[in-house]
């Protein structure tokens, strides 16, 4: 794999990991209005960065969660956790 393949996934692990604890974050404090502000910003770059992975690289997940090009590609090494 490239270099940007190792970047792209690398970034989506951030964005994930901020989106995780933003959440956490929002269950004890609701009205934190920079708070939602920047989860909903997050979650609009982690849309885009997503569909530009699978673009790329094939699916991200599995059990339908994911389209696939014709052939098959979920068979695809390195899978995302293998990284």
């Amino acid at each position: 794999m490239d270099d940007n393949y190792y970047k792209c996934l690398r970034r989506l692990q951030e964005i994930d990991f901020v989106l995780l604890d933003l959440s956490i974050y929002l269950d004890t404090h609701p009205f934190d209005q920079q708070a939602v502000a920047q989860l909903n910003q997050y979650s609009q770059e982690r849309q885009i960065l997503y569909k530009e992975y699978e673009k790329c690289y094939g699916p991200l997940y599995e059990f339908g969660r994911s389209f696939s090009k014709y052939p098959w590609e979920w068979p695809k090494t390195p899978w995302p956790w293998q990284v």
